[in-house]
């Protein structure tokens, strides 16, 4: 049977008024939708079964594949790193160096612009969270620092990705250089779900961005910013003086 004639025989099912047409269909459907009766003990048995072997498999896999792989393309000593889900997208064109005790979503993807031959270069301190659906795209060097949180869906943006003019972008030529540039979060800072940061930003230690916000600018030591572009809210008070 052709996939042609499969297509017409689901039609001819759903919206013929013949007698056969409508009573297969509803035969059909019911066999779609046919559930077991619910037994809530050994259904919550066999959840946890299962909820357990994936734990199981995943961590083999994290421990004996993703990590050893992903280690093998960075650069720095990457101690104690945790992978969550797979194993990060790591494009071309970029170095990576990695600190001690860092945990990174694999649904983060990692690019870089090499620039005559020389890469990107993308550095990672200690203690750094990276989360969900994140985009780091490095244009000359991003330097995220020690205990820095990176909350889901953020992008670092360290360069624009397309040149302004319609005809270059046409042609498939990349941004101009002077477009690309560096970006650095220091110490301690905290960007909230769905930040984005614009090349040759530096948002000082221990600086929450708060959630959606775009930083065009940079942004000073122990603060508070939130908008499009992000603005000083307040100063954070010192946790030591509380």
């Amino acid at each position: 049977m052709t996939r042609d004639m499969i297509a017409n025989t689901r039609v001819w099912l759903k919206h013929s008024q013949h007698p056969l047409a409508q009573f297969s269909f509803k035969q059909l459907k019911a066999i779609r939708q046919f559930n077991l009766p619910k037994i809530p003990l050994i259904f919550d048995l066999c959840y946890r079964l299962w909820v357990f072997a994936s734990s199981v498999v995943t961590a083999v896999l994290r421990v004996l594949w993703w990590t050893p792989l992903f280690r093998g393309q960075t650069q720095g000593t990457s101690r104690r790193l945790y992978l969550y889900g797979g194993i990060p997208l790591l494009g071309e064109g970029l170095v990576m160096q990695i600190g001690d005790d860092c945990r990174i979503s694999a649904h983060t993807t990692f690019s870089g612009r090499s620039e005559q031959g020389k890469p990107a270069r993308l550095s990672i301190g200690n203690n750094v969270d990276i989360g969900w659906q994140c985009t780091i795209a490095v244009g000359t060097k991003v330097t995220i620092a020690d205990n820095v949180r990176i909350a889901q869906g953020c992008f670092i943006a360290g360069y624009s990705g397309h040149p302004l003019q319609a005809d270059l972008r046409a042609a498939g030529h990349a941004e101009p250089a002077h477009s690309r540039s560096s970006v650095v979060l220091e110490r301690d800072v905290w960007l909230a779900s769905k930040v984005s940061v614009l090349p040759g930003v530096t948002i000082g230690q221990g600086t929450v961005v708060a959630t959606g916000s775009i930083v065009t600018r940079s942004l000073p030591d122990g603060v508070l910013a939130a908008g499009i572009p992000a603005k000083v809210i307040r100063k954070l008070e010192d946790s030591s003086n509380a």
